[in-house]
Parts: structure tokens; sequence; C-alpha cells
């Protein structure tokens, strides 16, 4: 006779939610800040073609950690649905807000229903006219969501950055400024124990400065605060390509 197992339902979702934790911990981070000129999202991504960051609507954003193929199913749903409601009501009705909880919603039913959980981690950014209006919205794994201020930190090692971003991020600063500080933020996870493996060498000393990350290994898109007057469009979001990223992190006599 095959002995059966029970498995309550609150071990069985704290089981799921361990899964996606370790699936998302192993993915390179995100960083979504706002600044005087908009919000900046800069991703540690080596692929030039497999984005983290997209535009959903002309002034919301997105970006994400984990598996690609789910939260690009997610990203390409998102779009459906701005497309739907910007064209049943107004453009003005589709608001980051209203995505992410449509992004909750979808989130927390397969969590709770399916074998899988998705294994993603979600920002939703809408720049607004002011700074005070910008909108930064964080989904996990289960649904939940979280009306963030200032900046979100997503992905491995986010406490790392998330606490150098605390010491460094500054809202009066122009996009090269933020991106810059992002990337400090983010290559702070590239410090290493002397000896270890890792990106430190034998005989480096603990705390030494990282290396910084380099543009071939980032992947960067702003949503600009006043895109009609800067680029004569409505769509506020924009990639930095790798040519004019390279230019910027070189110090701000590039700028």
């Amino acid at each position: 006779m095959t002995q059966q197992f029970y498995v309550s339902p609150e071990q069985l979702m704290k089981d799921r939610a361990d899964f996606a934790r370790k699936g998302i911990a192993r993915g390179r981070s995100v960083v979504v800040l706002t600044c005087r000129e908009g919000i900046a999202l800069v991703a540690e991504n080596p692929s030039p073609s497999l984005h983290k960051l997209g535009e959903i609507y002309d002034r919301i954003g997105f970006a994400a950690v984990g598996k690609y193929n789910e939260f690009e199913s997610l990203r390409q749903a998102g779009v459906r649905y701005a497309d739907v409601r910007g064209y049943s009501y107004s453009r003005e009705d589709v608001s980051a807000r209203g995505l992410a909880s449509v992004y909750a919603q979808s989130l927390g039913s397969v969590f709770t229903t399916e074998g899988k959980p998705f294994e993603v981690e979600l920002a939703v950014a809408e720049v607004g006219a002011e700074p005070y209006g910008d909108h930064l919205y964080r989904l996990t794994f289960d649904g939940s969501i979280a009306d963030e201020s200032n900046y979100v930190v997503m992905g491995g090692q986010a406490d790392v950055v998330n606490e150098a971003l605390a010491r460094t991020w500054n809202q009066d600063t122009g996009f090269p400024d933020a991106i810059r500080t992002a990337v400090a933020a983010l290559s702070a996870t590239r410090t290493a124990p002397a000896g270890s493996n890792g990106y430190g060498n034998a005989g480096d000393a603990v705390g030494e400065e990282p290396e910084r990350l380099g543009a071939g290994l980032l992947e960067v898109a702003v949503l600009d605060r006043s895109p009609l007057s800067s680029r004569g469009t409505v769509r506020a979001f924009r990639r930095i390509n790798t040519v004019e990223l390279d230019r910027l992190l070189s110090g701000p006599e590039g700028d």
C-alpha cells in the first residue's frame, strides 16, 4: 500500500513562496528610481534582446526580474489591457494603479490555483508632470502590491542595492546623475570577500570599492517628465543605447 502524506494548505503556500523566492533571488537586480527629470529604470542585463524593461503606455513603464517567459507574457498582457482601456474610454483612464491591480489579480490567481507560481517580481512606474505625481508600484509573485516612494529595488541581493541607494539617492538630480547612482548601487553587489571565488581576488581588502558595471552589462531606459518639450512626442519611454550610456557613465563631463 502506498503511504500518502497530508500537506496542509499553509505548508503548500509556504513551499510555493519559497520556490518563487529562490527563483527570483537568482536573477540580476533592477532599480527604478525617481528624479527631477522623470523616472530612470536601470537593470543589470547583458542580453541585448531579452529586455527586463519595457513601455506599457504613454507615461507608464514596466520592469521585472525572474523568469523571462513569465514576465514577458505579463508585459504583453499589460500592453493589451492598456490599449483596450485607452481605446474604450480615454488615454487618461490608463493608469499605473489600474495596471498594477490587474497584475496583482493575475499573479495572485496563479499563486493560489496553479501547480507552480510565477517566479517574477514586477515594478510598474508612471511619470507625472511633477515629481509628486510619480507613481511606483511593486508586485510580488503572490499578488501582493505595494505603493513605493522614491525607488524600487528587485532581484538578487536587493538588500545590498537598497542599502546603497538609501545613502545616495537624490530626487533633485537629472537623468545622468540618477542613472549613475543606480549603476553604482547595482555595482555594490560585485564586492566579494578577500580570497573568495567571486569578483574579489585573493589579497583584496574587504570593503574595497567595487568595479562599476559597464554599459555592455546594463539595460537602461527613462520615463521623461516632459517628452513633448524635449522630444516632441507624448511617449515618455525612451531606451538609452549602449553608446550613449557608455558616454554618460564616463562621468559628469560626458553629460
